[in-house]
């Protein structure tokens, strides 16, 4: 890619923290808004992932979404929107509201399934097309879809390493 990609997300378990994981790994910089006190379903966001804590949990305009201020800013800061879904899963309010956000800033978005192995490609033309500089990754936790974190970190360091290749 002709410009660095930072790959931002909310730190939540499963897609969030494998994004991140996947991205540092790869060498790639990361950041991103998370919730305050930097909560996550497991406890604390581990301190290795620099995302910045919002001051308040909802959004004016999601009150009933937990985190949706995090979202928000962070698909409007974003560049473009990838989510990672099974195909077969039934979206959560989060997710849901995170489509909501990349139509309201009209972000370029794409929803794949990490179980897919044949979505690699798809996510690395897509990204290529997009030229982001930074992307918002986001999906379930590994609590609504156990073992999401580790296929989500396979597939995403595979991308990643194909776009440091160009």
């Amino acid at each position: 890619m002709e410009n660095p990609l930072t790959i931002i997300t909310g730190g939540q378990t499963g897609v969030d923290q494998a994004a991140l994981q996947a991205a540092g790994d790869a060498g790639l910089e990361t950041g991103g808004w998370c919730p305050p006190g930097r909560l996550c379903e497991s406890g604390v966001i581990p301190p290795e992932f620099p995302l910045r804590e919002t001051e308040k949990e909802f959004s004016d305009r999601a009150p009933d979404i937990p985190r949706s201020l995090r979202t928000e800013r962070n698909v409007s800061e974003a560049g473009a929107v990838l989510i990672l879904i099974p195909g077969e899963m039934v979206p959560d309010p989060g997710t849901r509201w995170t489509r909501e956000c990349a139509s309201h800033f009209r972000k370029p978005l794409l929803v794949a399934d990490p179980f897919d192995e044949s979505n690699i490609e798809i996510i690395f033309q897509w990204i290529r097309a997009c030229q982001p500089k930074a992307l918002h990754v986001a999906g379930p936790a590994e609590s609504r879809c156990p073992g999401i974190f580790d296929q989500t970190y396979s597939l995403l360091k595979k991308v990643f390493l194909l776009l440091i290749k160009e």
